[in-house]
């Protein structure tokens, strides 16, 4: 990507600046919150707003915050456009990084037992996930030009959430023990 080009994660900077503004902290906070689609490096949060304002997707200022000042980034009209432009294409697939796939990837090299086991441990994660998703309800009621959006993204969230569990009882049935796959 050249520097002046907009990645994906650039439309998601612009997009989480959204009509009320946010600076780097906020927008790593958002993210981190709902985990899930936390999926960029810490310090991506920091730069990525000073490269899109540079490019004059967005224009920063100073504000007090809670112990110094902080720099909140607002979207420019240019910032704007670029997101429309980007919204008039076509959606696709992004590549899937996938920890559980990865796993099954493996299992023959490192063994059904190891495999089964460490998907069956995504459930403390998955209830996790669920509770954040319940405060994100909370949340999205608290910006209304934006409800009706947010409850889609967490409603497809909660159904990716119960294809994983229905891959760890695949898993769990398929990868279990010799006796019980033959008994079953």
């Amino acid at each position: 990507m050249s520097r002046d080009e907009l990645s994906l994660f650039s439309y998601e900077i612009l997009g989480l600046v959204g009509r009320t503004g946010a600076g780097a902290h906020d927008l790593l906070r958002l993210a981190r919150r709902g985990r899930m689609l936390d999926w960029a490096g810490e310090s991506r949060y920091y730069t990525e707003p000073k490269r899109l304002a540079g490019l004059g997707y967005l224009e920063a200022h100073r504000e007090p915050g809670k112990t110094r000042e902080r720099t909140v980034y607002r979207l420019t009209d240019k910032g704007l456009g670029a997101l429309r432009g980007y919204a008039d294409t076509p959606a696709m697939f992004t590549p899937l990084k996938s920890d559980p796939l990865l796993r099954l990837l493996i299992a023959d090299l490192v063994g059904e037992e190891a495999t089964r086991e460490s998907l069956g441990a995504l459930r403390r994660d998955i209830a996790d996930l669920r509770r954040r998703l319940d405060e994100s309800v909370a949340t999205a009621a608290s910006l209304p030009h934006r409800t009706k959006y947010l409850l889609i993204v967490i409603g497809f969230l909660r159904r990716y959430l119960e294809l994983h569990e229905d891959l760890i009882e695949e898993v769990e049935r398929d990868l279990g023990p010799a006796r019980r796959r033959a008994s079953g």
